[in-house]
């Protein structure tokens, strides 16, 4: 593969323990400036999830910088997929796509829940997650309930 073709960006994986202080502010970074700062939303952004042991970060690099990130969650008999952001400079390239998929791997023989803003609920659709009650609104983001059923 030449260099014009190959991959620029790098899959991490990693619980928070493993995570460097120099990620974690990364991350962090790029979940705040796509939440908090571009969509106008405070919100606890630090909610405790993270440190959880069986809490898996996922993000895609490029050149040392993060470009996208999710988080898998363990809720006992389902897990959950969330914190799903790309930075700006990044978007329109099928990051997120691949986290999700990636994600979804990790989660495999359990039910995968999430909770999506609502205008993107088509979006996860694809990846065959399925509306699983009423839309509510967290943090004056209207969203709904998403559900995936295991293969």
């Amino acid at each position: 593969m030449s260099a014009s073709t190959a991959d620029p960006f790098t899959l991490r994986r990693a619980p928070f323990a493993e995570l460097t202080p120099f990620e974690v502010y990364a991350l962090c970074r790029l979940r705040v400036d796509v939440f908090v700062v571009e969509q106008e939303c405070p919100y606890p952004e630090l909610d405790g999830r993270d440190t959880e042991p069986a809490t898996v970060h996922l993000w895609l690099e490029s050149d040392g910088q993060v470009a996208a990130t999710i988080r898998v969650l363990d809720d006992g008999a389902t897990r959950a997929i969330g914190r799903v952001a790309t930075a700006a400079g990044f978007r329109g390239q099928g990051l997120a796509a691949r986290l999700v998929h990636e994600g979804i791997a990790l989660c495999e023989g359990f039910p995968v829940t999430l909770g999506a803003q609502a205008h993107l609920q088509g979006w996860y659709e694809r990846f065959g997650f399925r509306l699983s009650g009423p839309g509510y609104v967290e943090d004056g983001i209207p969203h709904v309930p998403m559900r995936r059923e295991p293969a």
